[in-house]
């Protein structure tokens, strides 16, 4: 009974102080209130609503396209936002002055209490000590060594299709085929283990997790906004009896699916600890040879100093961060490109020469992969014309000014050439209103033309010197917090692709596909349904 009086108590304090910041919002002038942008449909949520609804593409596409590259929008119970992608205002926030934007603190705590203290979860000083012993993972030579396991899981892809067209083309769920290929690669690349061998189509409830995590998160996104309060309740065990006392449905499943991705993670982990510990001469060569992600950590961690070195929680949530964050970002952007190559069959006609040319005497070593240029083409264009995730936040740790490639003009006529932005202002990042800027990428910039990097591009975009870590593109964002795996996921693309498209023809199943907003876009058969299906009718060669 005590229990429940504190967590009332508990509750009674959280909703003043929301209700406190709420009063401050409307009564207070604020800088941002001469930014143009969308009326509030609502008090209650404002704009996230439709932000953040899986039919909200056109709503984000509209607040890139209308209103300009500074955006001012309304988050719950009044709370200004603001929407940026111009290129000198991006550069202040990712490079110049990223220390004093930081990830939104909802998205923080909401990755600590999924993932643990991993990459995504952490700031400051823990942030940039986790990044300095995992860049070595991702760096060119590594993607080298790499290359010959995204081969053999790509080929066992082939495989698995093959097998299920000997009687003629047929229907596919692609979606689903590369999202076990995805688990596979980075569970064999990240953590030197094997999830889903792709010769057997049986439910793994760990592999299920992983895939259910993005979907299962993204139907919490009004709920999340309560995290910061949560954090404040006090220790971890009562933080938890709160959660498990809500009543959502959403939020029980996703209690689980942490539960059960956390026990996998710690198994995996101290598997190879205790072979170290134990001195299994056989594990412990294997581990030192390796270098996927676990094994490259184990080996860091051990011969850093006390003060660099990480604990094991973070360690382990580093596995569960780099399964989650890879899965889905990879197989549905791989999924995207073979969607766009059964609209444009003449143009995968194109790539399938170009690769089968290349690979006529085996093949292809990461250097020479890496030249194809039609194949570099398609998979920049559809990374910049569908960047999976395309909702990411910054929030300033005291009141800043956020200068401007061009002035706005206000509501009130005036042209500013920067914005005043108070501590604490929820920032979305513009990756979709970077990648499909007209005034940079010109007037076709939104249809999908490989072609485009195969000529100089338009002076503008050079000039604007986009501060993403992949070239002209927002897609993996830029600066100390970027996707630390960019290159690993373009390596995984262009060998998935270069295997596929030599042995099999995609074409349209007809049936309407939709692609849906979310943390990571995913498609569906049409509006109603909400299960994630990329339906594609496939043919060998």
């Amino acid at each position: 009974m005590g229990t429940y009086l504190l967590i009332q108590c508990l509750a009674i304090a959280v909703l003043t102080s929301v209700a406190w910041r709420s009063i401050r919002w409307i009564t207070a002038r604020s800088p941002l209130d001469n930014i143009p942008g969308p009326s509030s449909p609502s008090f209650w949520t404002g704009h996230l609503s439709h932000f953040f609804d899986r039919h909200g593409t056109q709503f984000q596409s509209d607040i890139a396209e209308k209103y300009g590259p500074v955006v001012k929008m309304r988050g719950e119970l009044g709370r200004p936002l603001l929407y940026v992608y111009d290129p000198k205002a991006l550069y202040t926030m990712l490079i110049r002055e990223q220390h004093v934007y930081d990830e939104a603190e909802v998205v923080i705590k909401g990755n600590y209490l999924t993932f643990g203290p991993g990459l995504v979860s952490t700031l400051g000083e823990q942030h940039r000590k986790q990044r300095r012993m995992l860049n070595p993972v991702f760096s060119v030579n590594n993607m080298r060594y790499m290359t010959p396991t995204f081969y053999n899981i790509a080929y066992k892809l082939r495989d698995a299709l093959q097998a299920r067209l000997s009687n003629g083309p047929r229907e596919l769920d692609m979606l689903n085929w590369m999202g076990r290929a995805s688990l596979e690669t980075i569970a064999q690349a990240g953590l030197g283990c094997s999830l889903d061998p792709l010769v057997r189509d049986e439910a793994d409830k760990y592999a299920d997790a992983i895939k259910a995590v993005v979907p299962t998160y993204y139907q919490l996104t009004m709920l999340l906004q309560l995290l910061p309060h949560v954090w404040k309740l006090g220790p971890k065990w009562l933080q938890r009896r709160v959660v498990e006392l809500l009543p959502s449905p959403q939020l029980k499943k996703m209690t689980e699916i942490v539960d059960c991705i956390e026990a996998k993670s710690i198994e995996i982990y101290n598997a190879k600890k205790v072979a170290l510990e134990q001195g299994d001469d056989a594990v412990a060569q294997q581990i030192a040879e390796r270098k996927d992600i676990m094994s490259i950590l184990m080996r860091a961690n051990q011969a850093a100093s006390e003060k660099d070195r990480l604990s094991e929680e973070e360690m382990i949530a580093q596995m569960s961060t780099f399964l989650v964050a890879g899965v889905d970002t990879t197989s549905n952007i791989l999924s995207k490109v073979i969607d766009r190559l059964t609209e444009r069959l003449d143009l995968q006609t194109k790539l399938r020469e170009e690769v089968t040319e290349a690979f006529r005497d085996g093949d292809l070593e990461y250097d020479q992969l890496v030249q194809l240029l039609y194949l570099d083409a398609v998979c920049r264009e559809t990374l910049r014309l569908d960047a999976p995730a395309n909702i990411i936040s910054r929030q300033p740790t005291q009141d800043v000014v956020l200068p401007l490639s061009k002035p706005i003009r206000g509501l009130d006529g005036t042209w500013m050439q920067e914005v005043p932005i108070p501590r604490g202002t929820g920032l979305f990042v513009g990756v979709w209103g970077s990648n499909r800027n007209k005034e940079l990428w010109g007037d076709d910039a939104m249809e999908w033309k490989p072609e485009r990097w195969l000529s100089p591009l338009p002076r503008a975009l050079v000039d604007a010197q986009i501060p993403g870590v992949a070239t002209h593109l927002m897609t993996f964002i830029g600066g100390g917090r970027s996707c630390i795996g960019f290159k690993f996921a373009e390596l995984n693309m262009k060998v998935s692709l270069s295997v596929l498209i030599r042995a099999f023809r995609f074409g349209p199943s007809g049936k309407p596909i939709v692609w849906n907003a979310a943390a990571v876009r995913y498609p569906t058969v049409g509006t109603e349904s909400n299960v994630a299906e990329l339906p594609i009718k496939v043919g060998l060669i």
